[in-house]
């Protein structure tokens, strides 16, 4: 497999279990609107090059991809709060 059909796979699997994790607990986003926002700002798109690093250093370690999935969507979260955040009027 390529590089590129690598960071696609990893990106195309974690953008499914973020849209599962951000859909099925809607009680800890407070309001629909956040939740729109949350969708919004993670599921926007990207490259998912950090989730990548974290699943394939995790295959070093015989760490299935389904088993990081959930790390990688933590770091990708970090990430995306940070660019949000940057984004915020001072």
């Amino acid at each position: 497999m390529s590089f590129a059909q690598s960071l696609s796979r990893v990106g195309t699997r974690l953008d499914e279990r973020l849209s599962i994790l951000i859909t099925e607990r809607p009680e800890t986003h407070g309001s629909p609107r956040l939740a729109d926002a949350i969708r919004h700002a993670v599921l926007g798109g990207g490259k998912r090059f950090r989730p990548f690093l974290v699943v394939e250093s995790a295959g070093l370690f015989g760490v299935s991809m389904d088993a990081a999935l959930d790390t990688a969507g933590a770091f990708e979260c970090v990430h995306c709060y940070s660019l949000v955040h940057d984004d915020l009027p001072a």
